[in-house]
């Protein structure tokens, strides 16, 4: 299973099309992938396990997400007053 998803974020190119999400406007589908990303790092490494098949999530945020709205959560992390669950 590594594998495979090791093979897919090598051959990443662009967002791939999310059913949650089917609208035009992406800013649920780029918040969503931003959590995602940082309850998957949160849970694996909990567990002591290896956290790349996180870097999927993070792909897809980087490439959706303007950096302006990345760096501001990312503050917000840090300070402790993001408003997404974690």
């Amino acid at each position: 299973m590594a594998d495979v998803i090791e093979s897919k974020i090598k051959n990443y190119r662009t967002a791939p099309f999310d059913s949650r999400f089917p609208n035009t406007n992406q800013t649920r589908n780029c918040f969503q992938n931003y959590l995602d990303f940082h309850r998957c790092n949160k849970a694996l490494s909990a567990k002591d396990q290896d956290t790349t098949p996180c870097d999927w999530y993070q792909r897809v945020y980087k490439s959706i997400c303007p950096s302006v709205w990345v760096n501001n959560w990312d503050e917000g992390i840090e300070e402790g007053s993001f408003a997404g669950r974690v």
